[in-house]
């Protein structure tokens, strides 16, 4: 694996049909980025970025994303972070580990959208009744003509 990589970052409307090594692609549009895998097997490497996928922080200058990549599916099965346009190597996830990881990847996101669908529920049942009678308030400058008299 290649040690030391360097992505750059492009912000860009649709990703393009021909990715260049050592460029991270960024669609917000579609709300996904994409880059070549970082250990030169040419494979491409897809981010969903959402609240159960990956999440992406960019500083004005540089681009993270979070949690780490772990091409699992893929002959070289590299893993690696991507921390302010760096590539920081994992290391290599046994059989298990892969398995437990997917496992808790469907637990947490069925999870959270269980968890969203319940509060949209709990919002939209909500009626606003208040309970007290609302009472209009004087203005200022009611207030200050009072307080000048006739």
């Amino acid at each position: 694996m290649t040690r030391n990589v360097r992505l750059k970052h492009e912000f860009v409307e649709a990703i393009p049909s021909n990715l260049e090594e050592g460029t991270l692609y960024i669609s917000l549009v579609f709300g996904t980025a994409i880059h070549k895998c970082c250990c030169g097997c040419g494979n491409e490497v897809v981010t969903p970025l959402s609240p159960t996928d990956w999440r992406l922080i960019f500083d004005g200058e540089s681009v993270s994303l979070h949690p780490s990549i772990g091409n699992w599916s893929f002959p070289c099965k590299s893993h690696y972070w991507i921390e302010d346009g760096v590539v920081e190597w994992a290391p290599r996830w046994t059989k298990q580990q892969i398995e437990d990881g997917r496992a808790r990847d469907r637990v947490a996101k069925r999870s959270y959208f269980e968890n969203r669908e319940r509060l949209r529920t709990s919002r939209s049942e909500r009626t606003f009744e208040p309970s007290q009678p609302q009472v209009e308030k004087e203005s200022f400058w009611s207030v200050f003509r009072r307080w000048l008299g006739p």
